[in-house]
């Protein structure tokens, strides 16, 4: 059972990489520091990917996730970061990350980046009579 956080990430191969499908996965308990006071941020994060590849192991998910626990980060760039090392590490056909900040000073944050393979489409959403 580890008990320190990872600054690594590991993957196991997509069981099914012939076909588009989403991977959602929602962390409720992302915690970081606000970088001017110091103080704890907290957020929810979700992720959600269409896996070319590769996939997210989620215990190094985890682990991953606790090593911001005692950075001083802006919600911006802690967003776009983790997507940028989860988008490197996996070469997903798509991905985004919504990080969505609890209330600080009265506001609420929410922060929505995403990656797109070259070249991949979206398929276009089935509606079912």
């Amino acid at each position: 059972m580890s008990t320190q956080p990872a600054t690594s990430i590991e993957t196991f191969p997509n069981p099914a990489p012939e076909r588009d499908y989403t991977i959602r996965m929602t962390m409720p308990e992302f915690t970081c520091l606000c970088p001017k006071t110091g103080q704890p941020d907290f957020a929810t994060l979700k992720l959600e990917y269409v896996a070319d590849r590769l996939c997210v192991e989620l215990k190094s998910l985890k682990l991953y996730i606790w090593s911001f626990r005692n950075r001083g980060c802006f919600h911006e760039a802690v967003t776009n970061e983790i997507l940028g090392f989860l988008a490197g590490a996996t070469a997903p056909r798509f991905m985004r990350l919504t990080a969505e900040f609890y209330v600080r000073g009265g506001i609420y944050t929410t922060v929505v980046a995403e990656h797109r393979a070259a070249g991949w489409v979206s398929p276009q959403k089935v509606k079912l009579p």
